[in-house]
Formats: structure tokens, sequence, C-alpha cells
């Protein structure tokens, strides 16, 4: 089976997604580069096409240039020439004094799609404890790609601990990230001052989940709330039947999900939204691991658990 990790790192527990080589605390950067995959850079060069079927006639392409790999020199993608990189070591010396002075500790960082997707997240220090011993941490997200498929995004995501589950932090209008178009330069000291490195949203971010926690929600009020989300009608009569991906999440829901039975989950809002979280990061259909991390992260998983959120705050209003 191919795989979109090319190489990863982490410290601690193996990751939810199963992936990357192990590293002992507070090891330097050269050796995360090493471990993660991440010590080369991104080349570019001349776009040349050929004019004549049938013979060589070799011209070049002025308005576009093509990027590679420094270490196999395998190419990643053709963009313009106002593209602006950000290089593999960048992702990981945006966390260099948020680790020192700031709290903050590197946990994982690798390569996806042969080195066209790269991140590094960070743990903040910051966690809550909802009813029922169930731990939220706050994370720091910082990934880029150079083939145009998405921004060079910092973010704030949430990690339910009992199951793993990921969610990006969200706070009214505020989507918790900064997104840096590849159009311009990547700052990482007005990225910072962006986001906001004192966690400001944190709190409002855990107020909403705790309110979630709070919410009873009534058997009718979940089948409208996993329809609304999955995008699917009702069922209705003995002769319809539900999706699979609408039996998985109502099964989550229902007791076989990751802390489904806690004081604080079961039967609430909290528990339809970690229901959904955990479809996503765990259960939904995907052709690997790796597959799977990149849509929860960056892709159509990611989109459905903030659909999911924004649903689940609309109840707890």
């Amino acid at each position: 089976m191919s795989h979109l990790v090319e190489t990863m790192a982490f410290v601690g527990e193996v990751p939810w997604h199963g992936l990357g080589n192990p590293l002992s605390p507070q090891q330097p950067e050269s050796a995360w580069l090493r471990e993660a995959g991440m010590d080369w850079t991104i080349e570019h060069s001349d776009v040349l096409f050929n004019v004549s079927p049938g013979g060589m006639h070799i011209r070049p392409h002025t308005d576009a240039k093509v990027l590679y790999r420094s270490d196999t020199l395998a190419p990643l993608s053709v963009v313009s020439n106002r593209y602006k990189v950000v290089q593999p070591h960048e992702v990981l010396h945006f966390y260099n004094d948020l680790v020192s002075a700031g709290g903050f500790e590197l946990e994982t960082a690798g390569v996806l799609k042969g080195g066209r997707k790269l991140w590094a997240l960070a743990k903040t220090g910051q966690e809550t404890l909802l009813k029922g011993g169930d731990r939220v941490k706050a994370y720091l997200l910082l990934a880029t790609s150079c083939d145009g498929t998405l921004c060079t995004t910092a973010q704030f995501t949430s990690l339910r601990v009992v199951c793993n589950n990921t969610l990006q932090m969200a706070v009214a209008d505020k989507t918790g990230a900064v997104k840096v178009p590849h159009s311009t330069v990547f700052d990482p000291v007005a990225v910072k001052e962006a986001l906001g490195l004192g966690l400001s949203g944190w709190e409002a971010f855990i107020g909403n989940i705790k309110q979630l926690s709070q919410r009873p929600v009534s058997p009718e009020e979940a089948r409208q709330y996993f329809s609304a989300v999955l995008d699917e009608p009702l069922v209705v009569g003995e002769d319809s039947v539900a999706s699979k991906a609408m039996q998985q999440v109502q099964a989550l829901y229902s007791g076989a999900g990751m802390g489904s039975l806690l004081t604080g989950t079961r039967g609430t809002a909290w528990g339809l939204l970690n229901s959904m979280t955990e479809f996503v990061d765990h259960k939904r259909r995907a052709r690997s691991q790796d597959y799977r991390l990149d849509s929860a992260w960056f892709g159509q998983g990611a989109q459905l658990k903030q659909k999911a959120l924004t649903h689940a705050l609309a109840l707890a209003a």
C-alpha cells in the first residue's frame, strides 16, 4: 500500500495514527530534522518543454519554476515565479523560542506526500479537566506545503487524551489559525504575534466545551444532529437503512466510543461532538493511517469536524 507519510518523529507515547520514529525528550533541532525526515532543502530550477513532437526542441517556461528536493532530486511541484517557499528547517525552527522560553514542547513532526507537505506539533502546556476525569490539552500545529494545496498555517488544536481525538480550536468567528499564502514571505514573528501566544482563546474555547458537557441531549436531538452533520436524511420506517457512517457515529455515541460513558460525555452535546471527531480520526474509511492523518488535519476530515463543532455549539446556545 502506498504511503503519504515519508518520515515522522515523535516524543513520548506513540501518536494516535501509529506512525513515526521515537525520540527522547529535549533533542536538538538537528536530531528532529534527521529523524523527522526534514534534513533537506527545497530547491528550484527552470521549467523546460519540448515543442517538437518528432524531435527535441526545448524551450523554457519563464513564468514558472519546478521545485525539487535537494537530497533525492525528486520533483515536488511546478509553481509560479512568485511562489515563496517555506523550508523544512523553518517549520521546526518556528518553535525554538517557544520551547526554550514559552513552556512549549515539540511532540511530533514529519513529512507528507514525499515532501509536498511538512508539519510540526507542540504541546502548549495548557490543559483542562472536564467532568469524569476527561482531560483536554492544547497544541500548536504549524504546517506548510510546496504544491499549492495548503497555505503556511499555524493553528491551535485541542486533543482529548482519553481517545486522542483532535479538534481545531475555534471561538466565535475566529478559527484559532493564522494562514500565510505562498505569495508572501513567511514571517514567524508576525505569525506568533497574530496567534497570541498567551492562548487567550483557550479559556473561551474550554468554556464552550464545558457548556457542551453540561447540555443533555434527547435521542431525537442526537438523530437530528448526526443527520445535519453527515448531510443525510433522517431514517424513517423499517425499510430505510442508515449509511455505514451514520451507524458508526451512532454506535460511538451510544457507548462504543472511547470515553463515551464518562459523566460529562454520556448523553450530552460533548458526547455528540466526540463521536464525530473519533469517527474522523480513527474510524472513517481511508486508504491507510497516513491518508487519514492528512484528511483529519488538512482535508475533508478537518472540515467535517469543524461542521460537527458548529452544530454542537448551536445546541448549547
